[in-house]
């Protein structure tokens, strides 16, 4: 029995020390397991943070104002060529901006670069249809503006310069806040008045080729001055001339991007007539400026904006072939129907009651944008981004 004892007891201690020892085992086993999944969270916070630094967009810095100077601007056609610049101009200012394009003609990465900030939201809407939100100043620019573009669909331009104008000068009406119509220069038509002063009542064809764009521009002013004195509504009128720059369409067929285009690509630069008609370059930083005095003035009456600097297109087709440089050759064609002869504004009613005249020197300007084109021409991929940086004007 005292051998059966020790046996026992000897069999008791093993069996108790080999438990102790399986469980430092086992705490040995969850400490590691522990320090082990530690490692891995540790591993994967730090992935996770590199991924949300590499996402995270960075946006141009933009002034911070309070509640009592931030306004809420409505820009339609905000995602073309004008509207972006002025989307730009007008973030870099501090103010909450929505953009509304249908993207007949406007392009979203032209905005792109404020897209997911917080005063900047895009609508995908076309104003033929009404729009129900709470602005204080709308920006109406909505519209296709080169020939090519408004006559491919004369319904539809005519539809958002008469419709579209209306939709948008009852929000204005409704919310009790100030329109700027973007009109243009070509309401003068085929001018038989040289330069053209803002009363000058023009010469256009009811009929013609372009008359979809002209007179629709014309009533839409028309329909401004109707309700500015039957309803008290604060219009302002702009009545832009020839503008070039970054984010033109290149193949929107204005002469400045189709001369660039044609010149980078040496083929032949094409002059429609004899190359004596006139124009007149502003840039588009230069027409920024004036549409944001212009809306934030006093004066109500249409107001030219535009360069008084007054070239041949021929002699124009000339400056950029020597500024591109390479073999192309200048190439006229059979004039276009109801092409004006003569174009240039008069910009006494701007420098008096804005203060405003163009700064930009028109090579300064044209070899921004021809850098910008060639930019364009290298893009073959999606991925491969043209960026024009928010600029804030040339002084």
């Amino acid at each position: 029995m005292k051998y059966v004892a020790i046996i026992l007891l000897f069999v008791v201690v093993v069996a108790v020390a080999y438990g102790s020892l399986s469980s430092l085992n086992e705490k040995e086993r969850v400490r590691r397991y522990d320090d082990s999944i530690h490692n891995e969270l540790s591993i994967l916070e730090e992935k996770i943070s590199h991924l949300e630094q590499q996402g995270k967009k960075s946006f141009p810095d933009v002034k911070f104002l309070t509640y009592k100077d931030r306004k809420r601007i409505l820009i339609s056609g905000g995602a073309g060529f004008v509207g972006s610049h002025l989307v730009d101009r007008l973030m870099l200012a501090g103010h909450e901006v929505t953009v509304v394009d249908n993207f007949f003609t406007g392009r979203k990465r032209n905005v792109e670069h404020w897209i997911g900030h917080e005063n900047f939201e895009l609508l995908h809407h076309d104003i033929v249809n009404p729009l129900f939100i709470e602005v204080d100043q709308i920006y109406h620019l909505a519209s296709p503006a080169s020939p090519p573009n408004y006559m491919y669909n004369p319904i539809k331009t005519i539809k958002t310069n008469t419709i579209g104008t209306i939709n948008m000068l009852g929000l204005a009406k409704r919310v009790r806040g100030r329109l700027l119509l973007a009109s243009t220069s070509e309401v003068y038509g085929d001018p038989e008045v040289h330069p053209q002063t803002e009363d000058y009542w023009g010469h256009v064809n009811p009929i013609g080729p372009r008359a979809c764009y002209d007179e629709g521009k014309r009533v839409a002013e028309t329909m401004c001055y109707a309700y500015h004195k039957q309803d008290k509504l604060e219009v302002r009128v702009a009545r832009i001339f020839n503008t070039f720059g970054p984010r033109m369409h290149m193949n929107d067929g204005r002469v400045v991007s189709n001369f660039i285009l044609q010149a980078l690509q040496n083929e032949s630069i094409t002059v429609y007539g004899d190359g004596s008609q006139t124009r007149s370059f502003q840039y588009v930083s230069d027409l920024v400026d004036g549409l944001i005095k212009l809306m934030n003035s006093n004066y109500s009456q249409p107001v030219n904006l535009g360069n008084p600097e007054e070239h041949t297109i021929m002699d124009f087709a000339r400056i950029i072939k020597n500024l591109v440089g390479g073999s192309s050759k200048v190439e006229k064609r059979t004039a276009m129907e109801d092409d004006p002869r003569r174009r240039r504004p008069d910009i006494t009613r701007a420098k008096k009651y804005l203060d405003w005249e163009p700064k930009v020197q028109m090579l300064t300007g044209i070899n921004r944008t021809i850098e910008y084109f060639k930019n364009e021409l290298r893009r073959s991929h999606h991925s491969q981004r043209n960026f024009h940086a928010p600029e804030l004007g040339f002084l």
